[in-house]
């Protein structure tokens, strides 16, 4: 065997052992991986905390840890646990109060006077159905009865996990605390690591960094503002759960373009067939102009113009990241966008004239796209 040979074996068998030691170690590592994410995401907004306390230099790096843990704790941990409390109350009395959800008389006796159920029947005749206000009301009751029943299940869900909660709740605290103190160093292991140049590297944490703020601080606090002024208007209007329905609103907030308007059209809709016309008008409203005031004002004003991206794009991340990882897809569906976006920049910048370094047409492409051609007649 030569020494090249045998250099190209040593080689082989080094790759081959690292990527087993990398396979085993994410297998190992993978029922955390959600935890260590989230513990990442955390402990970047709050290491300019940790770095305020430990700055001066009378404080030790563990007691700065341990005290950033602790406003970490206070903010996160003692709201969640309250409203879940109240969360599960709310949902059931929201069940017991849509079981018995009817349209109200005045919106039946209008309906009865008006054309407007005669104008749906003839159009539903050529189907061969027909719709009376009875039938309408049951409709409704059932609706309303199914979305009690799944708020129940899923605030009592919630509940009946807190156990599994406290238990990762605390292992991301200690990740947190870890983090914080050598969390810079990792850093710096990651980038000697990476094939990337040390700028690209950067560039990736950076907008990493931009973006996880953007959907902890920017969205965080537009959802909080919204779940818990639309929470106080359900209250003043006398509507059922409100605190219950403040929390979803808090989330759906997240969601560009739709919003909070899933819970209050809806409820402007419930309103109007209460007969409370004003009171619904109202609601339109004022969705219109929470929304719009906290979506075009104050988020900018929060996060500025460190990330930018498109609102479909926006939106498709956060709804494919539900649906993909569930509540922490809020989070992971832009994270995933981010990095594309990123990458393809600095693929842009630095590796396009590399695969096409004369910019001539790649191979397989038709030809009418490299000579002129004539305009295709409609």
């Amino acid at each position: 065997m030569t020494e090249k040979t045998a250099s190209y074996t040593i080689l082989l068998f080094f790759l081959a052992c690292f990527l087993i030691s990398i396979f085993l170690l994410g297998w190992l590592l993978w029922p955390f991986l959600s935890i260590i994410i989230l513990a990442a995401v955390v402990s970047g907004i709050f290491s300019p905390l940790y770095g305020r306390i430990s700055g001066s230099g009378t404080v030790r790096p563990a007691i700065a840890s341990f005290l950033t843990c602790c406003v970490i704790f206070c903010i996160l941990f003692v709201p969640i646990v309250l409203f879940v409390s109240i969360l599960s109350k709310e949902a059931y009395d929201l069940y017991l109060a849509a079981k018995d959800a009817m349209i109200s008389p005045q919106i039946i006796a209008l309906m009865e006077g008006s054309k407007v159920l005669e104008i749906t029947n003839n159009v539903l005749t050529k189907f061969n159905f027909q719709i009376t206000v009875e039938e309408l009301n049951t409709y409704i009751s059932e609706i309303a009865k199914f979305v009690g029943l799944f708020l129940y299940n899923q605030a009592r869900s919630i509940a009946s996990n807190m156990l599994a909660f406290f238990i990762n709740f605390f292992l991301m605290l200690l990740v947190i605390y870890y983090l914080l103190i050598d969390g810079g160093r990792l850093v710096s292991f990651i980038i000697d690591l990476s094939p990337l140049p040390s700028n690209q590297d950067q560039i990736l944490l950076k907008k990493f960094k931009d973006m996880a703020g953007a959907i902890l601080i920017g969205n965080g606090a537009g959802g909080l503002i919204q779940g818990l002024t639309g929470g106080i208007v359900f209250s003043i209007f006398g509507l059922p759960s409100p605190f219950l329905w403040g929390v979803i609103m808090g989330l759906l907030a997240f969601l560009p373009i739709i919003g909070i308007g899933i819970v209050f059209i809806p409820a402007a809709i419930y309103l109007f067939l209460k007969g409370r016309i004003a009171s619904g008008i109202f609601f339109i409203v004022f969705y219109v102009v929470l929304s719009g005031g906290v979506e075009y004002f104050f988020k900018p004003k929060l996060v500025g113009q460190r990330v930018k991206m498109h609102t479909l794009l926006v939106f498709l991340a956060i709804i494919g990241g539900l649906k993909l990882f569930g509540i922490l897809g809020i989070i992971y569906g832009p994270l995933v966008i981010t990095a594309f976006l990123t990458l393809t920049d600095i693929y842009r910048t630095n590796y396009q004239t590399m695969v096409n370094p004369l910019g001539m047409p790649l191979e397989g492409t038709c030809a009418s796209e490299s000579h002129e051609s004539k305009p295709t007649e409609m």
